[in-house]
Formats: structure tokens, C-alpha cells, sequence
């Protein structure tokens, strides 16, 4: 931690010494948590800004960035992967993503530190704070939001309150989801939120939409576990529901998670863990019920910011329909206009993932001996594919053995590609990121991510080369025995 400060400190020093800056962030909830953080920091101490979202950093968005000729440019959730093609561009990062391949493969006798190298390389033109340099897991240590914090904080004490935003990102990026509860130092942050009234953390439940829907289509709509039976029938729900005779109306408005009694929620839970052992899927998809959900208690009660996991998802829907300003504004404090628009954006969102997923009921998924993927052409949108895939890894439709791969159309006329595995496979010693992006570089395109979830980009027509290079990998992880 003392290391993660020292240059959260000279980043802050860096930032506080300039009279604009660019802030380029990503577009999803942990990048647009990134950039509110940062764009409120910079706003404190009087600095002029510019915000602008991406969906990834490449060439062709550095000459951008460069065009504009900022004088210090804020990478924030993203930019370590492209830090070595930054050279003579001004700038700070704090981004949790792997790092440039050429700065991690440099020998550890050649240098006392990876940061310390990198200033070196780059002549002090750029600053990292990225937990890959500690030898922490950028996917669960902590999350782009949470490293944008620890230097908002270090630019000024009365930035704590951002502190509430960066778990918000942290749960965006799905850093509770091993381990049912943030972890690293994403708990160091989260204990300052509570210190400061800004998060209460409890033990419940770990459904989507406690604070928002009808208990019969929060469970309709689990998929953390899937609920066999309830997931995805309505019906089934209500019977469920009606079987437990719990009360599914109080007068004429629907009774939602947070409304039930506590024998109301332990009568339901402990029902659907009776239901999934009867069935043989065992207790460690029953252990996935319960775990810690974060509420942001200064919002209101019924809210859609209300619960850290629902903030983060109308965050997501902004960013992947190309409002991320939306979001942005709410995470600056906007509760009025953009709000409404946001939750407009959030029932698209919904609907979206649904058709993505009947879409893949539909096609199935072809399962190979050492990975399984799907291809679905310009049927699913670029910037969902990824949520869809872990979806479909957390439900019957695929095998949670083996990785996943998607592949989409995207605008640029190139490949998307996806890919999610288990914390299973990962704890065996499966790094999503280094496979996906040497694959990615073998036919022309690049990727990155973390070792739990990875994208690229490919050329059209490269994707069964890529998914070769990919089971050569594989095999020789088993052959290793790290996978």
C-alpha cells in the first residue's frame, strides 16, 4: 500500500503543477467512475479539463490525443497496454490493466522497479500507478476508479467523498465476483468509505436489483448463480414465490429484496439452496447466494444508485450506447436530466442482454477439447459481447470448465473479440490476457484485459487462426500442468 501512495503522491504533485489537462478514460462503468473522479479532483483544485471516453486505446486515438496537443494528459482505466507508444506525450496513468509486454519482460536485475524503469525509459514524461507493478491482480486488487481515487485523494483531502465512486467502479468491474466481497486494497478504500458515512457494507443477498425490482423478476432475471427453474421464467418465479407464501404486493405497489423481513429472505434462500443441492449442483454454486453488497446510503432509498452493483450497471448502459457523458454527469452529482436518461439507457441495456442471450440459446456454442466460442456476426453489439459471454459462462448454456471465446463485428470493420473464464481456471494458473493478446498479435490485431477477462482486436477472416493459437496455448499450459 505504502508503495501504491508514494505515487498516487508524485502523480497528484505531477497533475497539481498544470493548468489543463485531458482526461481520456474508458467507457465502461470503472472507466467512467475513473473519469468523474478525476474530472471532480481537477475541478477542486481549479484546473481546466476535458474529458473524452473511448472504447480503446490505440494508434489511432494517440494520434487523436496527440492532435490536440494537451499539456498533460490523464489516462485513467486504461493506457498502460499503449504506455510504449506514448513516448514524447506528457502524460499520467492510473489504469489496472497488464501493462506493455515490453516493460513486465525486462529482467528484474536490470532494474530495482518496473515504474522506476519506465520513468527512466520515457525520461519522466510519464507517471503509472498500476498494481501490476506490486504484483497485484489487476482484477481483483483494485480497479481503475480505485487507483484515480488514491491520487484524487492525494490532490486534495476533501476528495474522500470520491471514495464512494471508486468502489462503485471496483464492483462495475466485477472485483467482488471470486471472491464474493471486495478484497486488496479495494478494501482499504472501501474502509475509508465507511469510516466517512459514504458506504455501508452488509451480508445479503447478492441479486441484482435488491433496490429496483419486483422480488418475482429479480429472481426471474439471476444469473449469479443461475437458478434452475426461476432463471429466465417468470412464471417459475412465482410460484416459487407463492409456494413460500411470501407476499408479493404490499396494497397495489410490487415488494421488492429490501422490503422483505429477514425470515422472509432466509425462507427464500434457504429454499433455492435446498433446490440447487437437490439437483446436484453442489455447495459451492449455493455459497455464490450470499456475499457482501455495498450501499451508497446518501442515496435514495429505491434508487437505481442506490446499490453499488445497480449504480455500476446504469453506468455500463451509458457507456456501451455511447452516452458515457451521461454517466459521467451523474458520477460529477446530476440526479435530474441525465439521471432520466440513464435509466432510459438501462432499459435498452436490459433488453439488449436478453435478445443477446436468446441469440445464443439459438446458435449454441461450439466446444472445442480445450476452449469453447461463439460467433455471432453483427447480431450482438461490440461493446455487450463481453457481459454476454460471462452470462453465458455463469449459466447452462456453457461449460464453466473451459474458457469462452466470442466474436463480433465491429464498426471498424474488424473483429471483436471477448474473452471470460472461471476464477477456477485462473487459480490454475490461466492468464486470459497474455493468451488473447499474443493470439491477437499473431494475426495482426492486439488485446489485453485482465487474467479473468480479455478482448482483442482482429482482422475479418483471422478468427479460426486466432482460436488455433489460442488451443496451441492452452495445451501447453496443461502440459506445464498450470492449466
Amino acid at each position: 500500500m505504502r508503495e501504491y501512495l508514494s505515487m498516487a503522491k508524485k502523480i497528484a504533485e505531477r497533475i497539481l503543477r498544470e493548468k489543463d489537462v485531458l482526461v481520456v478514460s474508458h467507457i465502461d462503468a470503472d472507466g467512467i467512475t475513473s473519469a468523474g473522479i478525476a474530472s471532480k479532483a481537477l475541478e477542486n483544485a481549479n484546473i481546466k479539463h476535458e474529458i473524452m471516453f473511448l472504447k480503446q486505446l490505440d494508434t489511432g486515438s494517440l494520434k487523436i490525443i496527440r492532435d490536440k496537443n494537451p499539456s498533460l494528459v490523464w489516462f485513467t482505466d486504461l493506457g498502460s497496454g499503449m504506455a510504449h507508444e506514448m513516448h514524447g506525450l506528457s502524460s499520467v496513468i492510473t489504469d489496472h490493466h497488464s501493462p506493455s509486454n515490453m516493460i513486465l519482460n525486462v529482467p528484474k536485475e536490470m532494474r530495482k522497479t518496473l515504474t522506476e524503469f519506465f520513468d527512466e525509459l520515457n525520461k519522466n514524461e510519464i507517471l503509472q500507478l498500476n498494481p501490476h507493478f506490486y504484483g497485484k491482480d489487476g482484477g481483483v486488487d483494485i480497479s481503475g476508479a480505485g487507483l484515480t481515487y488514491l491520487v484524487a485523494r492525494e490532490m486534495g483531502q476533501k476528495n474522500v467523498y470520491l471514495s464512494q465512486y471508486a468502489i462503485v467502479g471496483a464492483i462495475g468491474d466485477m472485483q467482488d465476483y471470486s471472491f464474493l466481497k471486495l478484497t486488496g486494497t479495494n478494501r482499504y478504500i472501501l474502509k475509508e468509505a465507511e469510516e466517512f458515512g459514504l458506504i455501508n457494507t452488509l451480508v445479503d443477498a447478492r441479486f441484482f436489483g435488491r433496490e429496483t425490482r419486483p422480488i418475482h423478476k429479480m429472481l426471474e432475471y439471476a444469473s449469479d448463480p443461475i437458478i434452475p427453474g426461476i432463471t429466465g421464467d417468470e412464471s417459475g418465479a412465482l410460484n416459487f414465490l407463492n409456494s413460500l407464501n411470501i407476499s408479493l404486493k404490499e396494497g397495489e405497489k410490487w415488494r421488492r429484496w429490501v422490503d422483505l423481513t429477514k425470515e422472509e429472505k432466509r425462507k427464500i434462500l434457504s429454499q433455492i439452496a435446498i433446490n440447487l443441492l437437490k439437483m446436484g449442483y453442489g455447495s459451492t454454486l449455493v455459497s455464490r447466494l450470499i456475499g457482501e453488497v455495498y450501499i451508497l446510503p446518501n442515496e435514495m432509498e429505491g434508487s437505481y444508485l442506490r446499490d453499488a452493483k445497480e449504480f455500476a450497471t446504469l453506468l455500463n448502459a451509458c457507456g456501451r450506447y455511447g452516452n458515457a457523458n451521461v454517466g459521467l454527469e451523474i458520477v460529477r452529482g446530476d440526479r435530474g436530466e441525465n439521471l432520466k436518461k440513464a435509466v432510459n439507457l438501462l432499459l435498452r441495456h436490459r433488453k439488449v442482454l436478453v435478445d443477446g442471450i436468446d441469440y445464443l440459446r439459438d446458435i449454441g456454442i461450439i466446444k472445442l477439447d480445450d476452449i469453447q466460442y461463439f460467433n455471432a456476426g453483427s447480431h450482438i453489439p461490440d461493446t455487450v459481447v463481453g457481459t454476454i459471454a460471462a452470462m453465458a459462462l455463469s449459466s447452462e448454456i456453457a461449460d464453466a470448465n473451459l474458457p469462452i471465446i466470442g466474436f463480433v463485428e465491429n464498426e471498424n470493420g474488424m473483429i471483436k473479440v471477448s474473452g471470460r473464464a472461471s476464477r477456477n481456471l485462473v487459480n490454475s494458473g490461466l492468464d486470459l490476457s497474455k493468451l488473447i493478446s499474443k493470439a491477437a498479435v499473431s494475426v495482426g490485431g492486439y488485446g489485453g484485459g485482465h487474467n479473468i477477462a480479455a478482448g482483442a482486436s482482429i482482422p475479418r477472416g483471422t478468427e479460426e487462426k486466432f482460436l488455433e493459437i489460442m488451443i496451441q496455448q492452452l495445451r501447453e499450459l496443461k502440459k506445464t500442468g498450470k492449466n
